[in-house]
């Protein structure tokens, strides 16, 4: 099995010393292939997640890519270690998605996908535990009426890389946008500090999405607990009701594993957000175009 996986330290030194691989300042650059200038390394995020198990399992094997890696770590690390590359033009590879504030910072271009591995676009799901709606009716009503696009989470994404705390940007953001943000309190009637959980991964738009929703839950009158998980522990904990709800579900690819192996347990109050999408992200000024061109000759 095609299950090159290297580790944190990997992605540590990896980050710091990528220009030893190649750079924009090495002559010779021109001349290696993409692996040799990247040292066969892609790299990757947080091991739970489903776009590094569908590019290990599934994408090198398919493609051939017996030489390369995908290293571990986070979107922090990886989006760290992309900006380092970026600053000094040099080759990066890295499993991408969008919504995602990289793409608004720098110039970006997804590597084609001939043979639709990665499938066309996903949606971000809420997923809230049963009997949610019994327990608080108004906050199920919010979060079943809570919808948004694409450029809307970026926004958000970007004041936080701008420096804002996550609660400072969805405040700004939800003043900005109360004509969008009324239409998911319609109808909803406001409630005395009702105590209510919202677990999310750190990726950067589950960041955003959930303190977007926890400030327009406060505004109502709930008493929210923001909790930061992992993705396992985030669809376990609405699962078994320890957590009241999730609105960072990524369906139906990257989360496909943990809906399968709790489904019956929650209540999936639909897509949130549509038009994301998964695949491996080049700095636009690399001379690659296509997945395939990574195989060596």
């Amino acid at each position: 099995m095609f299950k090159k996986v290297a580790g944190i330290t990997s992605a540590i030194v990896l980050s710091f010393g990528l220009a030893a691989c190649s750079g924009a300042e090495d002559s010779s650059s021109s001349t290696k292939s993409i692996g040799d200038q990247v040292d066969y390394k892609i790299v990757g995020i947080d091991p739970g997640a489903g776009l590094m198990k569908l590019t290990i399992d599934e994408v090198l094997p398919e493609y051939g890519l017996d030489d390369w890696e995908v290293i571990e770590g986070s979107g922090a690390a990886m989006s760290a270690a992309l900006k380092k590359a970026y600053d000094k033009e040099e080759p990066i590879i890295v499993t991408g998605w969008t919504p995602h504030w990289k793409f608004a910072s720098f110039d970006l271009k997804y590597l084609e996908d001939p043979k639709g591995i990665y499938g066309g676009a996903e949606d971000v799901h809420t997923i809230a535990r049963l009997g949610l709606n019994e327990d608080h009716p108004n906050a199920y009503k919010l979060l079943d009426q809570f919808n948004w696009e694409p450029a809307d989470l970026e926004a958000v994404m970007v004041l936080i890389e701008g420096g804002m705390e996550p609660e400072e940007a969805a405040a700004e953001w939800v003043s900005q946008n109360s004509e969008l943000v009324d239409t998911w309190t319609e109808g909803v009637e406001s409630v005395n500090g009702d105590e209510f959980k919202v677990l999310y991964v750190a990726w950067s738009d589950v960041i955003a999405s959930s303190h977007v929703v926890e400030n327009v839950l406060e505004s109502v009158g709930y008493d929210v607990d923001l909790v930061q998980v992992d993705a396992g522990p985030m669809w376990a904990g609405v699962a078994d009701g320890s957590g009241d709800v999730t609105v960072g579900a990524w369906l139906p690819t990257t989360h496909a594993d943990y809906y399968a192996e709790y489904e019956g347990k929650f209540e999936d109050l639909g897509s949130n957000l549509h038009g994301t999408k998964l695949g491996l992200v080049v700095p636009a000024y690399m001379d690659i175009d296509s997945i395939e061109d990574l195989k060596a000759e």
